[in-house]
This record gives C-alpha cells, structure tokens and sequence, in this order.
C-alpha cells in the first residue's frame, strides 16, 4: 500500500509546510476555483492555490492540523481526485498523464472517424435523399457522445450534484440537448410535418462539438505539458545510477542509495548525482543547466559540485555533502514548481470571471431560446435551439483560465532555464514594476571572497596573543570578513585561545572575553560606540586603506585599538554593465553596505552608482527601503547575507544570490544562481514579456466572448440572416484555447 503524506504528525506549533500535489479531473478553470474553494475549507490548509494550466494544488498546511484522508473525500466529493500520497514519484505522475493523454488520444481519433461519415451524409442528406440518414446517422453519433464524451456528462453530473456548474456542463447540455433534439425528430417527424415544417436534426453537430472539443483539449495538453517543459529537463538531469568507492574498489549503486559522505567517482562526460565537496582529481565541469552560465567552471579538491552539472574531460572523486531532496536541483525544482503553481495578482480577475462565467453563459441561452421561440417566427423553437446549443459551445471558459497560468509557467520555466529562479507568481508579475534598485555590497556588488591584504598594528602591541584572539573570535563569526581573516591566520598556523563571552553585535562585529579583558572585532561604528581611542598611526593607515577600496577591520580592548586589517574584496565584472542596463531601463540604483565611508563611495564608483550609505545596519537597511516605498517607489533588494534577510523582506522584490546565505534565499522572492548582476536585467525583461503576454491573452480571452456569444445567439440573423453552425462554434472555442496557449510559448521560444 502507498504510504501517505505525513499531514497529522508534529506539533501543532510547527512550521507550516508548502507542497504542490498533482489535481486530477479537472477540465476548465471553472474546475480548479473548486478544487481551490474545496480545499481551503479544509481544517489545517492556511492557503490552497489550484492551477489548472499544469494540475496542480500548492499548499500551505500545519503538519499536525491537516488530514490526509478528510482532504482526499472532500476533493472527490466535489468531483474531482488529489494525489497526496508519499510514495508517488514525479516520473509516476508522468506516466498517469502520459496514459491520460494516449486515452484522450485515441477517444479523439475515434471521434473523428466516426464524426467524418457522419458530416458527409448530412451535407449529402440535403441535396439527395439518403434511405434512413437519420437512423444511421443517429447510430453514428451515439458512441461519440456515450462513449467518447462522455466524460464530459459524468462530470456535469457530479457538478449538479454540488449545484454547480464548469465547462462539462456547458458541453453536456449543449450536445445532450441537440442528441435529444435530434432523437426526437428521427423518431417522431409527424410532430413537425403537421404543422407544415420540416423536422431538423443535429447528430452531426452534437458528433462534431465533441469532436473538435475533443481535438481542442489535446492539443491544449501537448502545448501545456511544452509550457513547462522547464520542470521536465531539470527532472532528466540527475543520472540513475553513480560509481561509489566501496571497500572493493569501485561498484555501481543507484543514486538514491547515496549516502552523505560516501565517495563518488565521476568521469569524462558524467552527470554528477548529488551535491559535494571534491577530494581528489580535477576537471572542468558545465553548470549551465543551473546558472546559465555556459563556461565550464574549474573543479579541483575543495571546490563543491552539484546534482545534475555534467563533467567534461578530466575525473575527480568528492564526497556527498547533500542527497535527495537537499540538493541544489532537488531545491531549485521544488521552488519552480511552486512558482509554476502559485497565482499572480491579474489572474484574480479572471478566476472571478471565471466562477460566474457559466451560471451566467446558461442563463444567456436560456434567454436566447426564449427570445428565438417568441419572435423568431414559425422557425423559432427550431433556431432557438440550434442558437443556444452555440452559445453553450462557443462560450467554454478555457481560454480565460489558461490566459493566466500558462503564460507564468512559461515564464517561471525561462527563468530557470536562464540561472533566475522565481519564487512566485506575484514576484514574477511585481518586477516589471520596479523603478528602484537597493544593492548590498559585499557579495553582491563585490565577488564575496575577501581576503586580507595588510594588518596594521598598535606600538607594542603583543602580536601573537592577540592573532590567537583575533582568530579565535573570527572562527565563530558569521560574515564574509570572518572567513578572509581565518583564511589568513590558518595560513599562518596560528594557534587558538580559549575565550569566553562571545557574542555577536549587530550591523557592528563581535566581542568575546580573554584573560580579563573585553575584546572587540568590527567596524568603525563599533569602536565610537563604545567610545575606544584609535592611535593616530591607525587613524593614517586605515584612511590609505579605504582610499584604496579596501575594507577596514578593527581589533579592539576595552580601551584602546591593537591593529588595523585590510580587506580587499573585488568589484564584480558584471556590476557596471549591470548598473547602467538598469539605468537604462528606468532604475534609480542605490547601494547599502555596513563598511566605511571611504570604502564605500571608491565601490560605488567603480560600479557606477552614485547613490549610496555607508556603516548601515540590517535595520537602517530595512529602514531604508521604508523610506523609499513611502516615496511611492518600487523597491528590489539585492542581498547575499543573513544580514540582508531583514531588507530583503522588507523590500516589493528580494533579490538574493546563489553563492549566498541559505537564509538569503529562503526569504528572497528571486534568486540569481550564477550571481550575475546582469541576470537582473533578464528578469526585469522576462516579467516585462510574461505580463504583456498575460494581458494579449485575456484581452484576446474577453473579446472572444464578447464578440462569440451574441454572435451565437443570433445577432445577424435579423441583418443578413447568419446564423452560426454549433460545428463551427466548437472550432472556434477549441482554437481560442490553442491560440492562447500558443502565445504563451513564444515566451519559452524567445530569447532574454
């Protein structure tokens, strides 16, 4: 038996958990605002967003609230099916909508076979009489509808079990009603001759409706399974198996055996299968499937590695830091499925639409027959129900839910395809709206791989103690300087000190006790705020320092400054080009950084920013950005560090890079794989393209109905006696879906 989802274990206090889980049976966006209002009544789901461009649900739920089963029964009392089972893979999920797809395949070609001779005896049956036409084409039609549509009658009929209505409804009525129509007449054409008129049928059109109907759907679900493609190549790039050193040398094992810190071999032109540190060997390996970047980069022993990066020429072993579902693709995969599956603000309207658009459709052709049986004169009851028929077929809500979510998918699966992973779709649609830009400097706008290139010491100064405490204090500090200056004293072989006290001071350094001294490690703002002498000869040392680019680290007592260390941290290469991109297309960029003055403005500069604020904290960043909204900006943050989650969170838009902090990327609402500052650019340009794309597909969505549905009623009847043919009417609504979806792959197609 497949083991469930574990909703119910924990503590009611845990931390919420966000999961997308596969819907099935729905047909129309009328579907999936149920399956959504379904699943957010239930106990424990903080929020459900259902999509019905890639059949999803992604929820937010409480581990120890929800109940798997009490879920399940309420979607399928509602008519429609949840996959929540553990146990089912992404490559299972795969293979039912493969067979879905093979099934609606073959139901659409043996509609279509059957539906062709069907058409000939009609368009035959009006010039020549045709020896019992009607009974023939009565034996023709019946399958098509009983059997190869019928999907659509079971669920209407589950729908008006829960007093509501979708584009099955829409479909069933529209068919059912012109078979039955037809039925009647094959049966009983006395009831018409005797009042002198002819009795019509419609087998061809209720055969054909289904048919095109039919042709509509699969090709919706070829172009919907193309839109999200993205999702499907990064799912390849994990290779099946892997070579692990094993007591016997090397043995083949599948790579969901891989256990952390066992050692892999990887040769020429392997994937590697999860996450690492290199030990031995070295190579060039190719990360472009997850940066974007297409230049391989150099792998030697203590450089990590990635699931899913192929290798090139060389061999090298590693061992496994990260497996399964912690691995950088594992996560990449998850954070744009959840993008793929959550909403974006615009598609509010067209969900709202959608809810009443069918009761309203119904509503209309009931009107319509009415009207057709009142004056349209001896043929009235006759054209009335050929016009609502139409308008029943013409008006299926597709192309209004697709609008939305295809195009998101499109442009969330680009982005990953490019190095620029999207958390969500209101982040995706929010950037286009971006006028203002907040950089954070180290990491950011510098490579983030400081490293000391001068230390200044106090006159008489004890040297060696206090490297040992200048070391032992960097080794449990969390910032990038930590790193550089540890690097450096390891260098050295320095030995370390038993300290005490340690704490660290925010958006200032750390502090730590040693043999009855206070001793503090930070920047400038540190040392004033406890009011700490700076000799003069420090004072000089530093100035040159910043003057150069250089970041200044103090080494502190309680009452005098020992030494003055020199950071060097190199401006990226992409930081200029990006800066004036951004300019370029409206930007005001700024940029925020807790180091000095001098060091700022020379970072800046080299940039190409003009604007920017020296010795901030996380809160003056976070204050900032305050500001700057109440200015009626719109505000991105760019960030690396912890330090940066509070702006980062603050901000319209977080930015985070991918060579940062974990947390970064956990509260940021778009991360930079490659940590290319020109990636921002991209994304600006690839949420210009996607809401542009959504608003051409509900523009295209509304004037379809607008322009269909009085047509189908009949509104040229009176001028030019036209009267649209249900059979054309269910082309015309298949292709509006088509054409929908269609457009929005010219996202997938086209070039950043």
């Amino acid at each position: 038996m497949p083991e469930h989802v574990d909703l119910c274990s924990g503590t009611d206090n845990m931390k919420s958990i966000k999961k997308t889980f596969p819907v099935t049976g729905m047909t129309c966006a009328s579907c999936a605002n149920t399956v959504e209002k379904t699943l957010n009544g239930q106990k424990g789901i903080k929020s459900a967003s259902v999509n019905y461009a890639n059949a999803g649900a992604l929820l937010e739920y409480e581990p120890g609230v929800a109940n798997v089963t009490q879920i399940q029964n309420a979607v399928k009392a509602a008519g429609y099916g949840i996959i929540m089972e553990e146990s089912v893979t992404p490559e299972e999920i795969e293979a039912l909508n493969l067979k879905a797809y093979r099934k609606l395949s073959m139901n659409t070609t043996l509609a279509i076979i059957l539906s062709v001779p069907l058409v000939i005896i009609s368009m035959a049956g009006m010039a020549i009489h045709i020896p019992y036409a009607n009974f023939i084409m009565w034996g023709l039609a019946t399958p098509v509808l009983a059997l190869f549509g019928k999907q659509f009658f079971i669920g209407a009929w589950k729908q008006a079990a829960h007093f509501s209505a979708n584009m099955d409804t829409l479909v069933a009525l529209s068919t059912g009603i012109a078979y039955l129509f037809s039925v009647f007449n094959t049966l009983y054409p006395a009831y018409w001759s005797q009042k002198g008129l002819e009795a019509p049928v419609y087998f061809e059109a209720s055969a054909v409706v289904i048919c095109f109907i039919l042709i509509g759907k699969l090709l919706e679900d070829r172009a919907k399974s193309t839109t999200s493609s993205a999702i499907k190549k990064l799912m390849g790039l994990q290779p099946d198996a892997v070579i692990r050193m094993g007591k016997d040398g090397e043995e083949f094992i599948p790579t969901s055996d891989v256990q952390v810190n066992d050692i892999l071999v990887v040769k020429p032109g392997d994937k590697i299968p999860v996450d690492g540190i290199v030990t031995s060997g070295n190579s060039y390996v190719n990360e472009s499937m997850i940066t974007g970047e297409p230049i391989p980069v150099e792998k030697a022993a203590g450089a990590k590695v990635f699931a899913g990066t192929i290798n090139q020429k060389g061999s090298f072993q590693f061992r496994a830091e990260k497996i399964g579902s912690e691995t950088l693709l594992s996560q990449i995969i998850k954070k744009v499925q959840e993008a793929q599956g959550s909403k974006a603000p615009i598609q509010k309207l067209a969900d709202k639409i959608a809810g009443v658009f069918v009761p309203i459709v119904m509503l209309i052709a009931i009107l319509t027959l009415i009207v057709w049986v009142v004056a349209g004169g001896e043929n009235g009851f006759t054209h009335g129900i050929l016009s609502m028929i139409t308008v029943l077929v013409i008006a299926c809500p597709c192309a209004l839910g697709l609008a939305t979510p295809t195009a998101i998918i499109a442009g969330v699966g680009k982005g990953a395809e490019n190095g620029i992973l999207i958390k969500d779709a209101e982040s995706l649609e929010t950037i286009h709206k971006l006028n203002a830009i907040v950089f954070d400097k180290t990491g950011t706008i510098t490579e983030g791989l400081p490293d000391v290139v001068d230390i200044a010491w106090k006159d008489n100064a004890d040297t060696s103690m206090l490297s040992s405490v200048l070391y032992s204090m960097e080794l449990q500090s969390e910032h990038p300087f930590a790193d550089a200056i540890t690097s450096f004293f390891k260098k050295l072989q320095m030995n370390t000190v038993d300290i005490g006290s340690f704490s660290s001071i925010t958006g200032g350094g750390v502090t730590a006790v040693y043999a009855r001294n206070i001793y503090f490690a930070g920047n400038m703002k540190l040392l004033q705020s406890m009011n700490i002498l700076i000799p003069d000869e420090l004072k000089e040392k530093a100035k040159q320092w910043a003057a150069e680019a250089n970041s200044v680290i103090w080494l502190a007592n309680q009452f005098s400054a020992q030494a003055a260390i020199a950071i060097a941290d190199k401006v990226k290469l992409s930081a200029p080009t990006a800066t004036r991109e951004l300019k370029e297309m409206g930007m005001d960029c700024y940029m925020l950084t807790g180091d000095n003055e001098e060091t700022a403005y020379s970072v800046a500069a080299e940039a190409g920013i003009t604007q920017y604020r020296a010795e901030t904290s996380p809160t003056d960043k976070s204050e900032f950005i305050k500001q700057l909204q109440s200015e009626g900006k719109i505000v991105a943050m760019v960030g690396d560090g912890i330090n940066d989650s509070q702006a980062l969170a603050q901000a319209d838009v977080s930015i985070a890079m991918g060579t940062g902090s974990d947390i970064a990327m956990d509260v940021a609402k778009m991360t930079l794989v490659s940590s290319d500052l020109k990636q921002i650019a991209r994304a600006i340009l690839l949420s210009r393209k996607t809401v542009k794309t959504i608003r051409t597909n509900l523009f295209w969505a509304f004037i379809y109905n607008i322009v269909a549905i009085p047509l189908a009623a009949g509104a040229l009847y009176p001028v030019n006696g036209f009267l649209l043919n249900p059979m054309i009417a269910g082309a015309a609504m298949a292709m509006s879906s088509v054409s929908v979806v269609t457009n929005s792959l010219r996202l997938k197609w086209g070039k950043l």
